[in-house]
């Protein structure tokens, strides 16, 4: 697929980092853009800075069916879609109000089967269109206090990778997304209370991921990682955990990965 001028993009989360980032890359390219977000204002800011097009802000809770089939049908034909909203709380699951945990699950996972649903369908009729998953790293090796994230994330992870063999021969492609820290507004409204081994000195801008993200889906590129080191998490976690966990205690500390048995 070619991103240019007349692709239509759909687009969650769009309001603020890799989300915003995305808009941007798409937009720069000339394609005509749906962007969901709850943030009415910021939206429109984002498209005041875009090039002229005939975006669609689309006001809506992804974790809210009905209101995701109602953004399907006011953007009409997709031919990318991407998934890309999401929350985190970082706490021990003893300590997790329960209400945070359906919060993480109903945005990060059930929001994705929302926003991919209502449109897949026309792709493949079409025989045409492309299925972007954001994910996270954290679906592969999940750290402690992110056990509900993590598991929302491998869930993603999972269903994207099938959905991606269910589709063959129709057309229609998928990419999942596996970024590592990635400087964001996820964590704006618990800042003070990140883990140990979770830091903004390692956070990456979401640009170049954004460009990279475009760019696999004109490539029809399965799998994303930024940076490559989480890439090789993968490796290291399929051939041994042990393994993966002291390289994690030497790069992060010991709350990274605190057992060792």
């Amino acid at each position: 697929m070619r991103v240019g001028d007349g692709t239509r993009v759909l687009l969650t989360g769009a309001s603020r980092g890799i989300g915003r980032s995305l808009a941007e890359a798409f937009g720069y390219r000339g394609a005509t853009l749906g962007l969901v977000a709850r943030s009415e204002d910021e939206l429109h800011q984002l498209v005041g800075e875009l090039p002229a097009a005939d975006h669609k802000i689309l006001i809506a809770d992804v974790g809210d069916r009905a209101q995701m089939a109602g953004v399907a049908e006011a953007f009409g034909d997709v031919d990318v879609v991407v998934a890309n909203a999401g929350v985190a709380r970082y706490l021990d699951f003893t300590e997790l109000p329960l209400d945070e945990a359906e919060r993480m699950t109903q945005i990060n996972w059930l929001g994705t089967l929302y926003t991919v649903q209502p449109v897949l369908g026309r792709m493949v009729e079409r025989g045409s269109g492309h299925v972007v998953i954001v994910s996270s790293g954290a679906g592969i090796r999940a750290f402690p206090q992110a056990s509900i994230y993590g598991g929302t994330k491998a869930a993603q992870l999972a269903w994207a990778r099938a959905l991606r063999h269910e589709l063959a021969g129709t057309g229609v492609d998928v990419t999942v997304v596996m970024p590592g820290e990635v400087e964001t507004h996820l964590h704006d409204e618990n800042r003070a209370d990140l883990p140990e081994w979770r830091q903004d000195k390692y956070a990456l801008p979401s640009r170049p991921l954004a460009e990279k993200i475009v760019r696999a889906v004109e490539r029809g590129q399965p799998e994303v990682y930024y940076p490559g080191s989480i890439k090789a998490l993968r490796v290291f976690q399929g051939l041994s955990p042990k393994i993966a966990d002291r390289i994690l205690r030497l790069m992060r500390g010991k709350a990274a990965a605190p057992r060792k048995d």
